[in-house]
């Protein structure tokens, strides 16, 4: 692999050692902006200051503290959380291995590519080839930058992965959500949007998809950049509401057929 590892370890399954490092298999591709100063353009840098006073606090003169439901505040050293933080270590450790389709999608993180090793080309085709063959998925514990984390063990073409996965306390259930209120859909309804579904049906095809927001926005940059004009955007859609219902499905079925 041409990228550059991000972290170094052995994945250990009970007894046995592979030699991997992981390496990210998705990149933050925001926009990012720098605040200036109106006046003189001068770049501007935010500050802490103390809102009683008006005074500019150092950094290093800031403590942290958490506030409990009474609103008290609880006030911490920097060494009480750095004893807290998990013990070092270069080990992944495998504690079972899942049914596929065993975890919950919505636990699902960050994904990570795992690649060998230097001297560990040998297990890791070898690790390779035995999820293909079980189709199951590995559950792995690590520690990595200060922070212990839990993630899926899955072949990707052939590839191994670690995708980070969330605790529970992290996921909101759909028990939260207020169930919609409205009449129940009839037969023709349900049948036109049941053929609505099979005439849209394809294979995915991700090439199709990109984040329009952001191409329009480097679009605007570079054009500005080069001395051009800003664009206005296009006014948001009406959203339906339910009384056409029918009538949108209907309109959605004869355009799918039209282009058919």
């Amino acid at each position: 692999m041409s990228a550059r590892a991000i972290f170094k370890g052995v994945l250990r399954l009970a007894d046995e050692k592979v030699p991997v490092k992981l390496y990210s298999a998705v990149t933050d591709r925001t926009v990012r902006f720098r605040l200036l100063h109106r006046r003189d353009k001068a770049p501007v840098e935010q500050i802490l200051v103390n809102p009683e006073s008006g005074k500019i606090v150092a950094y290093k003169e800031a403590q942290r503290a958490w506030a409990n439901d009474e609103g008290d505040m609880v006030l911490l050293r920097k060494d009480e959380l750095d004893n807290l933080k998990p013990q070092k270590s270069r080990d992944l450790t495998v504690q079972c291995f899942l049914p596929a389709g065993a975890l919950d999608h919505r636990r699902y993180d960050r994904p990570y590519y795992l690649g060998p090793d230097d001297g560990g080309d040998a297990a890791w085709r070898a690790l390779a080839a035995a999820l293909a063959r079980s189709g199951r998925e590995g559950l792995v514990s690590w520690v990595m930058r200060d922070k212990h984390y839990l993630g899926a063990l899955r072949l990707h073409q052939s590839v191994p992965m670690l995708v980070t996965l969330r605790y529970s306390e992290e996921i909101i259930s759909q028990d939260a959500l207020t169930p919609p209120i409205g009449r129940a859909l009839d037969a023709r309804e349900l049948k036109m949007a049941a053929q609505l579904m099979d005439m849209l049906a394809a294979p995915f095809d991700p090439a199709q998809y990109q984040d329009d927001y952001r191409e329009s926005v480097l679009a605007m940059l570079r054009r500005k950049a080069g001395g051009g004009r800003a664009r206005k955007s296009m006014p948001a859609q009406r959203r339906r509401s339910e009384t056409d219902l029918a009538q949108a499905l209907q309109a959605s079925l004869e355009g799918a057929r039209r282009h058919g």
